[in-house]
């Protein structure tokens, strides 16, 4: 009989969680496969971690780093650090990472300095801008990864303009929407009677600086007068705004902890718009075909704009307030982008089946 073959799902952040959600069931159901999965703790408040596991049905992580946050370099050598040991004990014939925060950097350096196969989920997305970290870590585990697995085109056509060689890149969709697509028959419409916007925000270029983030606070309370924004604060954010004496923006908005996948998907479904700096915001809403104005000055994800309902913003106090009005005005219609079928991860498998 076929020795079983070892795999090892990477995770510390919400984004993670979702992306991996629909791998783990996929290879779980099939006993040819042993699975493990490693969380580092990256996200540690309790509704940005282990209520996304409930809500995902995942079992305990098989590992628990608990790194907490630090700061990027510590946080990416502690978790180098903790995932090394593991490794070495486990030796997995595949290590999947998923997306572009710390984790997904750590734990792909530490495999490959193990001479560990590496398969990167969400592989060749490009914001072209090196001042995000996020885009650092995309371009350095795409470079340590022997399998691409990618979301939409601009992501293969990256790839390949970087000299990847073809035989390691997948085209195989989006596992964020299969967690999506999973999740829907178990939302409920919101008990709100009027329209209502949800707004997050949390990217460091937006929230760690005093004078940004009162900027585009201000413009999204003005461009949104009348209406109901409910505003799940991320710890980072709140963080700041209370160092840095913004409180008092908060007022014009409907503030809560940060959601549950359920909850929060089950109010992204039925609103009016969604202001967002998240990635995978972009994707749901995309899905969803519910406008969105992503407050940044690019995206990785261009597919959501060519495609998708989403527009940019950029920043500042104009752009901002522009993009909300006419978004409230006049809507986008949106497409949803090809193989975004909530069966990436099936395909994902397949492909693995055929090349372990």
């Amino acid at each position: 009989m076929k020795t079983k073959r070892k795999l090892l799902l990477g995770v510390g952040t919400r984004p993670n969680f979702i992306k991996m959600a629909p791998l783990y069931r996929a290879f779980s159901d099939d006993n040819r496969f042993s699975l493990r999965v490693l969380h580092t703790g990256q996200h540690y408040d309790f509704e940005m971690s282990e209520s996304f596991f409930r809500d995902l049905n995942l079992p305990e992580p098989d590992f628990y780093l608990g790194v907490k946050e630090k700061s990027p370099v510590r946080q990416v050598a502690e978790i180098m650090k903790g995932t090394e040991k593991i490794l070495e004990k486990e030796q997995p014939d595949l290590v999947f990472v998923f997306g572009d925060v710390n984790s997904t950097l750590a734990i792909a350096l530490a495999a490959s300095k193990l001479k560990l196969k590496i398969a990167h989920v969400e592989a060749g997305l490009r914001s072209f801008d090196r001042k995000m970290p996020e885009e650092n870590n995309r371009i350095v585990v795409d470079a340590l990864s022997d399998m691409h697995f990618i979301t939409e085109k601009s992501g293969l056509e990256n790839l390949v303009k970087e000299g990847y060689s073809e035989k390691s890149l997948y085209f195989v969709g989006n596992t964020m929407i299969d967690s999506l697509v999973r999740i829907l028959p178990h939302t409920e419409k919101p008990e709100y009677k009027e329209p209502y916007i949800i707004l997050t925000l949390h990217r460091p270029q937006n929230v760690d600086n005093k004078e940004k983030l009162e900027e585009i606070l201000k413009a999204i309370r003005d461009a949104t007068e009348g209406f109901k924004v409910i505003f799940p604060v991320h710890p980072r954010t709140l963080n700041n705004i209370k160092s840095f004496g913004l409180l008092d923006l908060l007022e014009s908005f409907s503030v809560t902890e940060p959601l549950t996948y359920s909850k929060f998907i089950s109010l992204m479904r039925y609103a009016r718009l969604v202001i967002t700096d998240s990635g995978g915001a972009q994707e749901e809403t995309t899905f969803l075909k519910v406008p969105c104005v992503t407050v940044r000055e690019n995206t990785e994800r261009p597919i959501t704009i060519e495609m998708g309902t989403n527009v940019l913003a950029g920043t500042d106090y104009d752009g901002i307030r522009k993009a909300i009005l006419k978004m409230l005005n006049e809507g986008k219609e949106g497409k949803i982008p090809p193989l975004w079928d909530g069966k990436a991860s099936i395909r994902i498998k397949k492909i693995v089946e055929d090349v372990l």
